[in-house]
């Protein structure tokens, strides 16, 4: 009897050591094993799961400064847009007022130069109302000639030429041959001998070519 209580108490001791072996691997069995030890398992399980994964370093943030990089490099389309209307209503309006200057400043020299025909239009119309009963030809004559000597002065002031080549030599910018007669000397070939009807020349503009007769060598 003795042999088998003493066999009992040798079976249940490992049971105890199996127990206390499994406390001290328990979460909540650090008061009976060591403290820092329990503790220290714990946490390093807990922080190992809630980690945050390492940055890498060659990604880029594209929510923040580049959107709205992108955004304030976008042009004003309303900006330019009326920045484009003022400046065509701009030369619209400069168009309008050189066409104008330019009317302006022609029609004052034509002003000008009706102004100065007008004492010369005034003789033409006494000339051309005397009593022929009373009044010989050679005073309507040189009345005539008066009022062209007047035509012309006004003309040239306003730079009006005439061109009257006589004894000059044929120049085709200028004259016109309406036709040509035989000379015997070789040094008047060439050489306009008379004038059908003079040409005009205004502020170096040809208005019409002197029509002439050439005279033409036969040598």
């Amino acid at each position: 009897m003795k042999h088998s209580k003493k066999k009992a108490q040798h079976t249940e001791l490992p049971e105890q050591d199996a127990m206390g072996s499994a406390d001290d691997y328990a979460p909540g069995g650090s008061d009976q094993g060591d403290g820092q030890g329990g503790q220290s398992g714990f946490d390093t399980s807990a922080s190992a799961g809630t980690q945050d994964p390492p940055a890498d370093a060659n990604s880029v943030d594209t929510t923040g400064p580049t959107a709205s990089n992108t955004s304030s490099q976008q042009p004003d389309v309303g900006g330019e847009r009326d920045r484009y209307l003022r400046l065509a209503a701009e030369y619209d309006n400069y168009r309008k007022r050189s066409l104008k200057e330019r009317q302006d400043a022609g029609a004052r020299a034509q002003g000008e130069l009706v102004r100065q025909l007008i004492e010369a239009l005034d003789d033409v119309a006494r000339f051309a109302h005397v009593d022929l009963a009373s009044t010989d030809a050679a005073t309507v004559v040189q009345g005539v000639d008066m009022v062209e000597k007047k035509l012309l002065k006004a003309l040239g002031n306003a730079g009006l030429e005439v061109i009257n080549p006589v004894g000059e030599t044929f120049d085709p910018a200028l004259h016109e041959a309406v036709a040509t007669e035989p000379t015997s000397a070789k040094e008047d070939d060439h050489v306009v001998a008379r004038v059908y009807q003079p040409g005009y020349v205004f502020k170096s503009q040809l208005l019409r070519p002197a029509r002439v007769v050439v005279k033409q060598w036969q040598g």
